[in-house]
């Protein structure tokens, strides 16, 4: 028997966390996902998450383990991040949901949930607009409400800044990386995550750049199904509390975590909320 176990009782299966390609509009689109230990065929709508630029969909590895447990969970790299084909040209947030919506059209979808972290939030909100019959409900976590002048200084000094010859970058960007590290978050993850942004060169900057131009006062508030904004305690804390202006019809709620890295720190209170909003 193992350890731990009850008589006449089985240990909780894990979820299977597995990596695949899938094709999209920009060539092939890499996937982490998550399988409940049945295989798959679950009752739960399945949910996608879509990360943060300039990251990838690694960023959900924790969730996935705990989400994996009842229904399928996708994490796509979105185009140009991670191990995912990038787009030609400049990107825009439309562009970006438009890859997801084949990843939905390839698996032959009936519905999905979204969930949106930063700037993925934005791609939420898109891919919301662009597929609502497929879209069932969208949970965000954490908003961007980027001021003018947030914008203006991308403009001058886009980020993360292109390679240079005498790699005088890499200091710049570590920095970056370290001023932006929350409470909790182990040296490796930080590395890990450094790599990731670097790892696209000048076009590491294409997401932020979509993300600083996406109009999400007036996409946000045409959303017409359930929403729920998640807030963290984090750098966007103030602005995600802000966010529920624009969609007054949306549930609001703290995590109960209080974390500045809650992917990291409380993967159980973020499955704990989505499982509240999405059953049924």
């Amino acid at each position: 028997m193992a350890k731990g176990t009850v008589p006449g009782r089985t240990a909780a299966a894990s979820p299977r966390v597995r990596r695949g390609y899938f094709e999209c509009r920009y060539g092939q689109l890499h996937v982490h996902n998550s399988i409940p230990p049945g295989g798959g065929f679950d009752e739960a709508t399945s949910l996608i998450c879509l990360h943060d630029f300039p990251l990838s969909g690694r960023m959900f590895h924790r969730l996935l383990g705990v989400l994996g447990r009842d229904r399928s969970t996708y994490a796509p790299d979105l185009p140009g991040y991670g191990a995912s084909d990038a787009p030609t040209a400049r990107p825009s947030i439309a562009d970006y949901a438009a890859a997801i919506a084949d990843f939905c059209d390839l698996m032959r979808f009936r519905q999905v949930d979204l969930l949106g972290f930063h700037s993925g939030a934005l791609v939420a909100t898109e891919l919301a607009l662009a597929r609502p019959a497929v879209v069932r409900r969208v949970v965000l976590l954490g908003v961007p409400l980027p001021s003018e002048s947030e914008r203006e200084a991308f403009r001058r000094v886009p980020w993360p800044i292109a390679p240079q010859e005498d790699g005088g970058h890499l200091p710049i960007e570590w920095r970056r990386s370290l001023e932006m590290r929350g409470a909790g978050v182990p040296l490796a993850t930080l590395a890990r995550n450094f790599a990731d942004k670097l790892s696209h060169g000048a076009e590491a900057s294409w997401g932020i750049a979509a993300a600083l131009n996406y109009p999400l006062r007036e996409r946000l508030a045409a959303v017409t199904q359930p929403v729920l904004i998640l807030r963290a305690r984090d750098a966007l804390s103030e602005s995600t509390a802000r966010a529920r202006e624009l969609h007054p019809r949306a549930r609001f709620a703290d995590l109960a975590d209080p974390g500045s890295e809650p992917l990291e720190t409380a993967p159980e209170a973020i499955a704990s909320g989505l499982r509240d909003f999405t059953r049924g």
